[in-house]
């Protein structure tokens, strides 16, 4: 059997004990001659071996050191740039495992100390590298890092391929806040068809917790089609003011809610009754704001109903749904709805509603003639759920 010669380190009663280290044979060895001309004395020699091992190894495991003839005392195991893949020894001290996986692509360096039955200290060295990703997986995320966001956003992470292995990716995603907030995770699919995922409170926010996220997914196997994901990802945010918009299209009136108390209400207009010039209702989180933009109808699906520049728009849901000023459709504030879907209002309340909006901000949209409640991946529709239907959309559940 070829072996590796390996740099060791010995220290303890038996001076001339080695120990040898040499996963990337797939063997260990070890030697135990005394020095010239000493009395020679029995020592015990710990035998190591590692896995992975070799110079392109299968990623998505974990690293496990293994210990025989003694125990482990410290393992350490680094990547090229020193990272430390964590670990933790077991209660007998035979065997190491990480934390993580080891990830595609990587080179990691491995330092044992050992101690043997009769005392003796060791070190070795050793390494390994795993082969490189074929396919890599790669994650969007909202809110942003360092944001300020409403009392409805969630966390979501769209992949770039598909996801089957669930489970497994969940089990990565970490959350933390600052005043012990609980939530769950639930997998739908995004407005745009790639697998997304969301972690939602049982309720709104409680404004000023501050949320981390982080998403140790480098190493983890994504499934078939999906590939790896070969880098961590993390965001740190903070949920602002308690402001809500109460939207009733009954009684065309918009409703500003901040910290529970009503701050102003503008009169508005409506998606048309009859066919899909409806509005969505049920709770649509302002996604983002986008100023002024140009219309089309025919994007959303509408023929050549419109296409027009609109100011002060605050988009409510992917499939094309709208605050926004609508100053043409002044005669119907307050008194009918008679847009092509979105919720219009003058040019001067639009305006004071975009400068204190933030993303995150939800909309209560309630209404006799609607087309139905925003669905999970419409935007951020996951709040017209009740809890126990979006725990089920956990895959740990």
């Amino acid at each position: 059997m070829h072996r590796i010669r390996v740099h060791v380190r010995v220290r303890g009663r038996a001076a001339g004990a080695a120990v040898l280290l040499a996963a990337l044979a797939g063997c260990s060895a070890a030697s135990n001659s005394a020095p010239a001309g000493s009395a020679r004395k029995s020592a015990r020699v710990v035998t190591i071996t590692v896995v992975p091992k070799g110079r392109q190894a299968a990623a998505g495991k974990p690293v496990q050191v293994t210990a025989a003839g003694g125990r482990l005392t410290a393992v350490t195991v680094t990547d090229a740039a020193g990272h430390p893949l964590t670990g933790h020894v077991s209660a007998d001290g035979t065997k190491w495992n990480s934390d993580r996986n080891a990830a595609p692509g990587t080179a990691y360096q491995v330092q044992a100390r050992t101690r043997a039955e009769d005392g003796t200290k060791g070190t070795a060295a050793s390494s390994f590298a795993t082969a490189e990703a074929g396919l890599v997986n790669k994650v969007d995320w909202r809110p942003g890092a360092g944001t300020t966001v409403g009392v409805g956003q969630p966390i979501s992470l769209v992949f770039d391929r598909p996801v089957t292995n669930r489970a497994a990716v969940e089990k990565q995603l970490k959350v933390t806040t600052s005043n012990g907030t609980k939530g769950s995770w639930g997998w739908v699919r995004d407005w745009s068809g790639k697998d997304r995922v969301d972690w939602r409170p049982e309720a709104y926010w409680k404004p000023g917790t501050k949320v981390t996220l982080k998403a140790e997914l480098n190493g983890t196997d994504s499934g078939a089609k999906g590939g790896w994901f070969v880098r961590d990802y993390t965001t740190s945010f903070t949920i602002g003011a308690a402001q809500i918009m109460k939207v009733d299209l009954d009684s065309d009136q918009l409703t500003v809610m901040r910290d529970g108390k009503a701050v102003r209400t503008i009169p508005v207009s409506g998606g048309t009754p009859g066919g899909d010039t409806r509005s969505w209702r049920g709770t649509a989180v302002l996604l983002a704001k986008e100023g002024t933009i140009k219309m089309n109808s025919e994007t959303v699906g509408l023929g050549n109903s419109y296409n027009q520049m609109v100011d002060s728009s605050m988009r409510l849901t992917w499939s094309g749904m709208y605050a926004h000023a609508a100053q043409w459709n002044a005669a119907y504030f307050g008194k009918a709805n008679r847009s092509h879907g979105c919720v219009g209002m003058s040019d001067a309340d639009a305006s004071w509603l975009y400068n204190r909006v933030r993303p995150g901000d939800p909309f209560e949209i309630k209404g006799k003639d609607t087309k139905g409640t925003v669905a999970p991946g419409n935007g951020f529709g996951e709040w017209n759920l009740s809890w126990a239907d979006w725990q089920q959309l956990s895959a740990l559940r």
